[in-house]
C-alpha cells in the first residue's frame, strides 16, 4: 500500500486533530520505526496570530530538544515543507491521564505514588537542563501501556537563555496555573511545582482544587488558601501539608526544588499507608456509576490521499521534544473501573394515632332574633338550544 508522505516520513493513520494541526501516527523508513508526527500549516507572514502559534511550535521542538530522559516524550526531527512544519516525535502506546479522570476511574495510593514520583522525575530533569514545562495538567501527562508516565507538550516552555521566553503573558490552562503566571510574572521551576501539587490533589481527591469559570479560578488561586485534601476525605490528613507547601501563593513559600517535592511525597505516602488498613483502598470515591472495562481500541487507519501532504522538502532545524494532543490508545492499565453502586432503598414510615377529643362544658346561648328577609323571585331568560 502506498501513503501519503511528509518529508520522508509515510503518514499511515490519523491519530488526534487539534486548533493548530493535526496528529498521525508514522513510519519513518529510514530507521525503520514507528513515529508521532505532529503537524501544524504554515501561517501567513501577515497573520500575528498564526504566526505567535507557528514560534510555540517551534519553542516546542527546541525545548525538548535537549531533553532525553524516560519520563519525557522524545522528538527525533523537526522539518518544514513549502505548506506544514512538523515534529516528528517518540510514539506513546497508550493515553493521557486526563482520559481516565474523565472517565472518573479511581487510583489506589501505590499507582498514585507511581505517577507523581514519574512525573517529578521528568520534572527535574527538565528543570535541571534548563526547562521550565509551565504547562503540568493531566492532558500532557502520558500513560504508556506499560505504565511508563511520559510528560508532553513543551509549547509554551520557559528556554533559559532563549529569546522564546515570554513574560507578561498569561500561558497555560488555568485549574492549574500557579498565581504568578495569571499575573503575567516571571515563572521558574516552582511554577511547575505548583501545577504538579494540583494535579496531585486532583488524583488524591478527584476534583481540581480550584474549579468554576476563569475568572473565579483566578481570584480563588490569588486569594484563597490551598484547599486541604482531608476537608474531601479523613485519611487524605497525612496530604495536607505537602500540598499546602507544594501550592502556596508565594514561590518563596514552596518547595525549592523537585526532589524536595518528591521526597515529601514519599514520606506523606507512607505516612498514609501506615494509617490504612487496606493499603490498596482507593484514593477518592468517584461518581455513582458503572464504567465498562476498557477494551483495546484498534488503530484508525487513514485512506491514502491523492496527492502528497505538503509540497517541498523537509528541512531539518532540530532534534528532541515533546508531544501534545492525542496519541495512540491502546488502553490505560493504570486506572481502574468502578464497581455498580446500587441505589439505596427508601422506606418512609407514616404512624398516624387516634386523638381523644378533649372535654368541653356547654355554654348557654341565647337564641338570635333573624328577621324574615323577603326574596324576589328570580326571572330566568330562556336559553335557545
Amino acid at each position: 500500500m502506498e501513503f501519503p508522505t511528509l518529508g520522508k516520513y509515510e503518514l499511515r493513520a490519523t491519530r488526534g486533530r487539534g486548533a493548530m494541526g493535526v496528529v498521525y501516527e508514522a513510519w519513518d523508513p529510514v530507521i525503520s520505526r514507528r513515529v508521532a508526527i505532529k503537524t501544524v500549516r504554515l501561517p501567513d507572514a501577515t497573520d500575528p496570530e498564526a504566526q505567535e502559534q507557528l514560534a510555540r511550535f517551534r519553542r516546542e521542538a527546541q525545548a525538548a530538544g535537549r531533553l532525553n530522559h524516560p519520563n519525557i516524550v522524545g522528538v527525533y526531527d523537526y522539518g518544514e515543507t513549502d505548506e506544514f512544519a512538523y515534529i516528528a516525535m517518540e510514539f506513546v502506546d497508550g493515553e493521557a491521564l486526563k482520559a481516565g479522570i474523565d472517565r472518573g476511574e479511581r487510583l489506589p495510593p501505590s499507582e498514585i505514588a507511581a505517577i507523581m514520583a514519574q512525573l517529578l522525575a521528568g520534572l527535574a530533569f527538565s528543570h535541571q537542563h534548563g526547562v521550565v514545562h509551565r504547562d503540568v495538567k493531566p492532558g500532557n501527562v502520558m500513560i504508556a501501556a506499560d505504565g511508563t508516565v511520559k510528560i508532553a507538550d513543551f509549547g509554551i516552555a520557559r528556554i533559559e537563555s532563549s529569546s522564546m521566553t515570554q513574560t507578561g503573558t498569561m500561558l497555560g490552562t488555568p485549574a492549574y496555573m500557579s498565581p504568578e503566571q495569571f499575573m503575567g510574572n516571571a515563572t521558574d521551576a516552582r511554577t511547575d511545582i505548583y501545577s504538579a501539587g494540583a494535579l496531585l490533589f486532583q488524583l488524591l481527591t478527584g476534583r481540581r482544587p480550584f474549579d468554576g469559570a476563569m475568572s473565579a479560578i483566578m481570584h480563588k488561586v490569588l486569594s484563597a488558601p490551598p484547599p486541604r485534601p482531608s476537608a474531601v476525605a479523613p485519611g487524605l490528613a497525612a496530604f495536607d501539608g505537602v500540598i499546602a507547601i507544594a501550592m502556596a501563593k508565594e514561590p518563596e513559600q514552596r518547595y525549592a526544588t523537585v526532589d524536595a517535592f518528591a521526597a515529601a511525597l514519599r514520606t506523606a505516602f507512607d505516612d498514609a499507608a501506615a494509617g490504612m488498613e487496606d493499603p490498596e483502598a482507593t484514593m477518592f470515591v468517584a461518581p455513582a456509576r458503572t464504567v465498562m472495562p476498557l477494551v483495546a481500541i484498534p488503530a484508525i487507519t487513514a485512506p491514502p490521499p491523492a496527492a502528497r501532504v505538503g509540497g517541498g522538502r523537509g528541512r531539518s532545524l532540530v532534534a528532541g521534544g515533546a508531544l501534545a494532543g492525542a496519541l495512540a490508545v491502546a488502553g490505560w492499565y493504570l486506572l481502574r473501573p468502578l464497581a455498580p453502586v446500587p441505589p439505596a432503598a427508601v422506606a418512609v414510615a407514616v404512624a398516624t394515632q387516634p386523638v381523644a377529643p378533649m372535654p368541653v362544658a356547654p355554654m348557654p346561648v341565647a337564641p338570635a332574633v333573624v328577621a324574615p328577609v323577603a326574596v324576589a323571585p328570580a326571572v330566568v331568560a330562556p336559553v335557545a338550544v
